[in-house]
C-alpha cells in the first residue's frame, strides 16, 4: 500500500536519540556526507570536504549569509519571577520586536521586564499567532548590548544550555547579515579553507539572505500536510546574486542551493523563467507535488521526523529514495540535526 504523501505520519521515522548530536565536530569539513543521485538510484558514504572531487567546475553554490544573533535573553518582573525571551524579528515600529516568552503565561498583561542595567523591554498582550510585541529601550549601543548578554538560541534537541564555543561554531564562517534565531545548519559544514579549495577548482559562489525565523522550531501539527502555514521569513536576493543565478542557468551549469533556506528563497523569487532580485518575505511551504524551478542539487543536513524540512527534501528527490537513504543513515549511525551530518542531493 502507497503512503500518503499528503498525510504527515508519512514523514515519520524511528531514530534513536544517541544519533542526535550535541555538539558539533571540532573540524568542520570533516563531517559525513552521504551523496545522493536521484537519476541512478546511487547512495554514497563519503566526507564533506570530498566536495572538492564531487562538485564541478561552473557549479554555483548559492549560501545564506544571514547570521544567528544571541536572541535568546532573559529578563525579570519586578517582583523578581525569572522570564525568558526569544527575540524573532524587528517590527516596522521602532526598537519593537516580536517574541516568544516562556513561560508565556505568567505575563498576561503590558509588564516591564529588566534584562541587564542598560536593557529593558515593554511586553504587550499576545497577538492572534501566540508571539509577542516587546518594545526595547537601552543605553548604548543596541547590538553590542544584546552581544554582551544574549545567548544563542540553540535548538530545543540539543538538550544543554549554550556554551561559549556555540557562538562560532552554530555560526556559518560567511555568516554576515545579523537576523536568524537558527544557523542555516548546511553551511555548518564549510571552512574557510574548504571554500577556497572550492574556488581554486573553478565552483563559483553566490550568497542571499534569509533571516531563519520561528517556523525551524513549530512542529507541522495539522494531520494534512497540506493544510499547514509557514511562517513567514524575511529574504533579501541582490542583483548579482539574480544574475548569477541565471546566467549559470542559461549556460546549462549547475545551481546547487546550500541549505533548506537557499531552496525557499531562489523558489520564492523564481518567476517560471527566472531568478528575481528584491526583498520580501515569504511564507512557502514545499512539499511532494512541487515542481521545483532552480536547483540542480541540494546540500542539507538530516532532519526531524514529520518536519517540513523532510517534506521539501522528499518533493526534491522523491519520497521513496529519501525514505531510503534516511534508514541507511540510522543504520550507519550518522550524525542527525543542526550540529550533525550532512547530505548532498543530485537530480
Amino acid at each position: 500500500m502507497k503512503p500518503d504523501l499528503l498525510s504527515k505520519v508519512a514523514y515519520y521515522y524511528d531514530l534513536p536519540h544517541e544519533l542526535i548530536a550535541q555538539y558539533p565536530l571540532s573540524n568542520r569539513e570533516e563531517s559525513r556526507l552521504m551523496h545522493l543521485v536521484c537519476s541512478s538510484g546511487s547512495i554514497q558514504d563519503c566526507v564533506f570536504k570530498d566536495l572538492t572531487q564531487i562538485l564541478q567546475p561552473g557549479d554555483l553554490l548559492v549560501l545564506n549569509n544571514s547570521r544567528v544573533f544571541p536572541a535568546r535573553l532573559y529578563g525579570y518582573k519586578a517582583n523578581g519571577v525569572k522570564i525568558q525571551v526569544l527575540l524573532l524579528h524587528p517590527c516596522p515600529e521602532e526598537d519593537t520586536w516580536k517574541c516568544l516568552l516562556m513561560p508565556a503565561k505568567r505575563i498576561k498583561r503590558e509588564q516591564v521586564l529588566t534584562f541587564s542595567e542598560n536593557l529593558q523591554g515593554l511586553v504587550y498582550p499576545e497577538d492572534d499567532d501566540g508571539m509577542r510585541k516587546i518594545k526595547l529601550s537601552y543605553k548604548g549601543d543596541f547590538w553590542q548590548e544584546i552581544e554582551s548578554i544574549g545567548h544563542i538560541p540553540l535548538p530545543p534537541y540539543i538538550n544543554r544550555p549554550d556554551e561559549q564555543g556555540d557562538r562560532d561554531s552554530y555560526q556559518t564562517v560567511y555568516a554576515s547579515e545579523n537576523g536568524s534565531v537558527a544557523a542555516p545548519t548546511a553551511g555548518l559544514h564549510f571552512s574557510d579553507e574548504l571554500i577556497q579549495r572550492l574556488k581554486a577548482r573553478g565552483v563559483l559562489f553566490t550568497e542571499l539572505t534569509l533571516h531563519v525565523g520561528i517556523g525551524t522550531f513549530r512542529p507541522v501539527k495539522v494531520e494534512r500536510i497540506d493544510k499547514h502555514i509557514m511562517h513567514s521569513e524575511c529574504v533579501e536576493i541582490s542583483t548579482a546574486a539574480a544574475e548569477a543565478v541565471n546566467k549559470a542557468k542559461r549556460e546549462g551549469r549547475r545551481v546547487i542551493a546550500v541549505g533548506t533556506t537557499s531552496v525557499r528563497s531562489l523558489e520564492s523569487f523564481w518567476d517560471g523563467t527566472k531568478l528575481l532580485d528584491g526583498n520580501r518575505w515569504t511564507d512557502i511551504f514545499i512539499f511532494p507535488g512541487y515542481k521545483f524551478g532552480v536547483p540542480d542539487a541540494i546540500i542539507t543536513n538530516f532532519h526531524l521526523p514529520e518536519s517540513t524540512l523532510l517534506m521539501m527534501i522528499s518533493a526534491f528527490a522523491g519520497y521513496d529514495f529519501i525514505k531510503e537513504a534516511y534508514k541507511l543513515a540510522v543504520a550507519r549511525r550518522y550524525r542527525f540535526f543542526s550540529y550533525g551530518d550532512a547530505m548532498l542531493v543530485e537530480l
